[in-house]
C-alpha cells in the first residue's frame, strides 16, 4: 500500500470531517436541532449514512452523531520513518469522508444550496417521455439552471430493469475535468456507446467536465445516461448513495448492514471512478471511499498504483498518464482510457455493430427531440406512423434488403411532418407466429438507441422524430432499416435467419400496408384475449432480476405479466426458444392445489427452488396469502387499505403521499428486495387489466385509490375493465391523490360515491 496515497487520503478525510463538524455546529445555531433534514424523493433518508450506520437521519440534531462517528474512523497521518499496513487506515478514512460529504450535502439542502445552481445550464428530460410542444408533458426534469442533485428513488427503479437485464452493464463516476472539451465529449460518448450510466462531479482548478459538456451542447440528464451532480468533489457522494440504494432496493438489505452492502456492490454493481486532472487530498479521500465499495479508480495523471488485495475485483488504483496512453491522437487515447476502465472493473459489455452515422446505444433510449431541434417527425399531431413486423417464408425474404418506398424527408421543409410505415419481414427456421408481437415491440428500443432520434408508442400510434443534428450527420430513412437489420440479427439471431425492411412513405402503399397491419393487430388482440392461464400447461420463470435481488423470482402466466411490465408470457416463451439455458424457464403447472387462489404443485416447487428456499409457496391470484415477491423494478405497488376494505395502487411516477401514510419510495422498501409481504405487492401496470388481478380477493372492484397517472395513461383499458366488471362508472368511484391522501378522507369519498368495496366481504 502506498504511503503517499494513505497520507493524502487521510489528510483529506481529516479536513473534510472538520469542515462537516463546523457546518453542523453553525447550522444548529442558526436552524436549531429540530430542523428537518432529507434528500428529496427517497425513502432512504440520507442513503449512505443510513446504509452504513442504520441511522435514519430526519433532523439536523442527528447529524452530530454522524460526524462523531466520522471522527472515530479517522487515523493519524503515516509516520515518515515507519511502515505500517496503511490500507485499513486509508479505507476507514475513505468511509469517514463519505459520511462527512453526505452530511455537508444535507446541510446545503437546508440552506437551499442544492441542487447546485449553474447559470446557463439546461438539464435534459427527466422521466417524461414527451416534449414541451406537444401538450402532453413538459419534457423537462429539474429546473433549467440547476444540476441534478441526488437521484430519485423513482428513477433508480425505472433504471432497475436495465441494470438487471444487462442493457445497462454498470456506471462510471467521473470526477474533475478532461484535457479538452473534445476529450470530455469523447469519453462520455464512449461510455454511452457501451450503455454505461455516467455520473459527473468535481473540478480541476475550478473547471468541471460538466462545464465542458455544457459548452459543447451535450444533452445531460436522466434520458441520456449522463447525470451531472455538482462541480465540487463532495457531490460525488450522490453516486455512492445511488450504489447504496441499489443494495437496499434490489438486494433486500437493511440499513446498518454495512459489510453486506459493500460486498453486494463489489459483486453486483459494476462501477468505477475516472479521475481526470490533478488529484488533490479530497479526491484521494473520496477515492478511498469508493474503493470500500469495490469500485476501482483510474486516473489520467501520474499517481501511485494500488495492486489487487481483494477489496476490489482487480486493481484498486490505476494510473494512466495522458501523455503515455498509446494512440494516434487524443480521441484514440480517450477511447483506450474507457476500455481500460471496463477491463479493470470487469464490466461485461455487449455492443451491436449498427451502421449509422450517429452514436448508438441504450444510453439514448428515451431521448427527447424538442420541436425547435426537430428536422422531421412521423406521427404525432400532424402525421401518422405505424410499424408492423410479420413472419414470412424463407424464399420471400432477401436478407439485408432495405427499401425506401416513397420520398425521403430531404424533400420536406425543416420542422415538417410525413406519414411513414415501417414494415419488417423476418424468416427463420425457429420463427413462430407467436413471436411476431414480441419482436415487433423491440422496434421501439432498437430505433430509440440512435442519438438524436425520438421514438414513442408502437403499432399504428408510433411517433418518431429526427433531430436536426442527426440529419446534419447524414441520418436518413434508410438508416431505420440498417438499425433493425443489425439489431434483430444481434439479439434474435437464434430464431431469425433473414430480415428485410421496407420504409414506406408513398401514400397509396402506406394506406395499403396500414390496413394489413391493423388486421394483424386485431388478430393478435383476439388471440391474446383467448390465451388464459387455464388453457396452458406451462408458466415461465423470470430470474433476470436475480442479478440484483438474489432471492426474487417472477412466475409469468398468460394472465399475469412480470412485475417490471416488460415481459409477458409470450415474451418468456420466445426468450426460452432463443436461449434454453437463460432466465426464462418453463414451469410445468402440475397438479392443481387451489385454482381460485392460484396454487399448483409445479409453481410451488419452483418458488422454493428459484428463491433458494426463501419462499415456499406463491399464490398467483392473491395479495393476502403468499403473494409474489418483487425486486424493485415494479411499475406499481398494490397495498391493502384495511379501513376501506380494498387496495390502493401507486404508480412509480407518483411522488405524492398516499392514504397508507407513505409515498411510493417508502412503500417500495416494503414491497421490494425479494420479500414476501402479505398485503403488499409490486406489479406491472397492465396486470390491473387482467381478470386474474387479485381475483382471489375480489378482483379489480377492490381498487379504492389509484394514482391519477394510471387513470390518465390507461384510461381506455381501465374503462374496459370497469365494463367487464359490470360497473361502467367504477373508475370515477376510485379516488386518487387529487381527491384525497388520508384514510379518513378516502372513506368519506367512498361512502359518497358508493364504491362497491364497502359492500364486499371483509378482506381479512
Amino acid at each position: 500500500m502506498s504511503r503517499y496515497i494513505a497520507t493524502r487520503a487521510i489528510r483529506g478525510a481529516n479536513a473534510l470531517v472538520t469542515e462537516a463538524e463546523v457546518m453542523v455546529q453553525k447550522a444548529l445555531a442558526e436552524k436549531g436541532p429540530d430542523a428537518p433534514v432529507a434528500f428529496p424523493n427517497t425513502a432512504y433518508y440520507l442513503p449512505l449514512i443510513f446504509g452504513m450506520t442504520g441511522i435514519q437521519v430526519k433532523t439536523l440534531g442527528q447529524l452530530e452523531g454522524v460526524v462523531k462517528q466520522s471522527r472515530s474512523l479517522l487515523h493519524p497521518l503515516p509516520a515518515a520513518s515507519h511502515w505500517t499496513p496503511y490500507l485499513g487506515e486509508t479505507l476507514d478514512s475513505g468511509m469517514a469522508t463519505l459520511l462527512a460529504a453526505e452530511t455537508i450535502e444535507a446541510i446545503r439542502f437546508i440552506y437551499d444550496l442544492q441542487p447546485e445552481p449553474m447559470p446557463g445550464f439546461h438539464l435534459a428530460g427527466g422521466t417524461a417521455f414527451t416534449s414541451p410542444d406537444d401538450g402532453r408533458g413538459d419534457g423537462n426534469g429539474r429546473a433549467a439552471g440547476h444540476l441534478n442533485g441526488p437521484i430519485d428513488d423513482v428513477q433508480l427503479r425505472s433504471w432497475g430493469i436495465q441494470l438487471v437485464d444487462g442493457r445497462m452493464p454498470g456506471f462510471a463516476a467521473i470526477v474533475g475535468a478532461a484535457k479538452s472539451n473534445e476529450v470530455a465529449v469523447k469519453i462520455v460518448r464512449e461510455l454511452q456507446r457501451r450503455n454505461i450510466l455516467t455520473f459527473l462531479s468535481g473540478n480541476t482548478n475550478g473547471r468541471s467536465i460538466i462545464h465542458q459538456l455544457n459548452e459543447e451542447g451535450v444533452e445531460m440528464g436522466y434520458d441520456t445516461y449522463i447525470v451531472p451532480f455538482g462541480t465540487d468533489t463532495i457531490s460525488a457522494i450522490y453516486a455512492l448513495g445511488f450504489a447504496t440504494r441499489s443494495a437496499l432496493t434490489f438486494g433486500g438489505l437493511k440499513g446498518g448492514q454495512a459489510r453486506d452492502i459493500l460486498l453486494y456492490n463489489k459483486d453486483r454493481v459494476f462501477a468505477f471512478v475516472i479521475a481526470l486532472g490533478e488529484v488533490d487530498d479530497l479526491k484521494y479521500a473520496a477515492a478511498a471511499g469508493a474503493i470500500n465499495f469495490g469500485f476501482p479508480v483510474i486516473a489520467d495523471t501520474v499517481i501511485p498504483q494500488i495492486l489487487p488485495t481483494g477489496i476490489t475485483t482487480y486493481e484498486h488504483v490505476i494510473s494512466m498518464p495522458w501523455n503515455e496512453i498509446p494512440g494516434r491522437d487524443d480521441m484514440e487515447k480517450a477511447e483506450r482510457l474507457v476500455q481500460k476502465c471496463i477491463e479493470v472493473r470487469g464490466v461485461k459489455v455487449k455492443i451491436a455493430d449498427v451502421p449509422v452515422p450517429v452514436p448508438y446505444g441504450s444510453a439514448f433510449e428515451g431521448e427527447v427531440v424538442r420541436k425547435a431541434d426537430m428536422r422531421i417527425e412521423f406521427g404525432g399531431k400532424y402525421s401518422r406512423a405505424f410499424e408492423y413486423l410479420r413472419m414470412v417464408d424463407m424464399d420471400q425474404v432477401e436478407d439485408g434488403k432495405i427499401e425506401v418506398i416513397g420520398p425521403d424527408f430531404d424533400q420536406i421543409e425543416a420542422g415538417g411532418a410525413l406519414d411513414m410505415g415501417i414494415l419488417v419481414e423476418v424468416a427463420g427456421r425457429k420463427m413462430q407466429l407467436d413471436f411476431e408481437p414480441v419482436l415487433e415491440r423491440q422496434i421501439h428500443y432498437f430505433i430509440n438507441g440512435a442519438s438524436g432520434i425520438q421514438h414513442i408508442g408502437q403499432r399504428d400510434i408510433a411517433w418518431i422524430r429526427i433531430s436536426k443534428s442527426a440529419a446534419d450527420k447524414g441520418f436518413n430513412l434508410r438508416h431505420f432499416g440498417d438499425i433493425l437489420h443489425a439489431r434483430f440479427h444481434a439479439d434474435f439471431g437464434s430464431i431469425v435467419d433473414k430480415v428485410q425492411v421496407k420504409i414506406i412513405t408513398e401514400p397509396a402503399q402506406y394506406s395499403e400496408w396500414l390496413d394489413k397491419a391493423r388486421s394483424a393487430y386485431d388478430y393478435r388482440n383476439r388471440r391474446l384475449a383467448d390465451l388464459t392461464d387455464d388453457k396452458v400447461d406451462v408458466f415461465y420463470s423470470c430470474t433476470l432480476c436475480q442479478s440484483f435481488a438474489p432471492n426474487h423470482v417472477c412466475i409469468v402466466s398468460p394472465e399475469r405479466l412480470g412485475l417490471c411490465g416488460a415481459y409477458n408470457w409470450l415474451d418468456c416463451k420466445a426468450s426460452y426458444e432463443i436461449n434454453q439455458t437463460g432466465p426464462n424457464q418453463p414451469i410445468h403447472k402440475g397438479r392443481a392445489l387451489d385454482t381460485t387462489k392460484g396454487y399448483w404443485q409445479g409453481t410451488n416447487t419452483y418458488a422454493g427452488q428459484g428463491s433458494h428456499g426463501a419462499v415456499q409457496e406463491v399464490s398467483m391470484y392473491s395479495i393476502m396469502e403468499n403473494p409474489m415477491t418483487a425486486c424493485g423494478c415494479f411499475e406499481c405497488i398494490v397495498m391493502v387499505i384495511p379501513e376501506a376494505n380494498g387496495v390502493m395502487v401507486v404508480s412509480r411516477e407518483d411522488t405524492s403521499m398516499t392514504p397508507a401514510g407513505m409515498t411510493f419510495s417508502t412503500l417500495a422498501g416494503i414491497a421490494g428486495g425479494g420479500l414476501q409481504t402479505p398485503g403488499v405487492m409490486g406489479v406491472g401496470k397492465y396486470y390491473l387489466t387482467s381478470p386474474k388481478f387479485i381475483s382471489a380477493d375480489g378482483g379489480f372492484k377492490r381498487v379504492v385509490w389509484l394514482s391519477s397517472f394510471l387513470k390518465k395513461s390507461m384510461a381506455d383499458e381501465l374503462q374496459q375493465v370497469a365494463e367487464r366488471e359490470g360497473d361502467p362508472g367504477l373508475i370515477e368511484k376510485i379516488a386518487d391523490e387529487t381527491v384525497c391522501t388520508e384514510v379518513d378522507e378516502l372513506l368519506a369519498y367512498l361512502e359518497q360515491v358508493g364504491h362497491p368495496a364497502l359492500l364486499m366481504d371483509p378482506m381479512f
